[in-house]
Formats: structure tokens, C-alpha cells, sequence
């Protein structure tokens, strides 16, 4: 039997996270999503500082760090 051959698996995905990423409310941090897997890049004031895996984590790195940022 011949299996059918699926060029971009994480297309069928039932839960691909958010693919529009995620910005705070001050603009100051943001997750973008890379094309072609389900990793984000972490940006701060348009630097690049983190690569998250996913979604749920790139939302607590950007949360944890900008707690950081607001004691100093």
C-alpha cells in the first residue's frame, strides 16, 4: 500500500498554538512565529533575544522578563 506524501506535516496540526504570535500591550516585546515549524523568536525594543519552542512558552518568557524589567 502506497502511503500519501505530506509535504508540511504541522499544517494538520490540531492545535498549532497562535500563528499570528503575540505582542504586550506596550509594544515593547513580541513573538513572532517561524515559518515552517512551530518555534518563536522573542523580540525586545527590535532586538532578537530568545527562540522559544512554542506558544504557551514563548508567552511566559515574555511575561517573566518583562516583570524583570518593570522591578529595575
Amino acid at each position: 500500500m502506497l502511503l500519501p506524501h505530506i509535504q508540511n506535516t504541522t499544517l494538520l496540526d490540531s492545535s498549532p498554538g497562535n500563528p499570528n504570535g503575540y505582542i504586550t500591550k506596550d509594544g515593547m516585546w513580541a513573538a513572532i512565529p517561524l515559518m515552517g515549524s512551530k518555534k518563536f523568536i522573542i523580540v525586545h525594543n527590535g532586538n532578537q533575544v530568545h527562540t522559544a519552542q512554542n506558544y504557551n512558552s514563548a508567552e511566559k518568557y515574555i511575561l517573566k522578563e518583562s516583570k524583570k524589567k518593570k522591578r529595575k
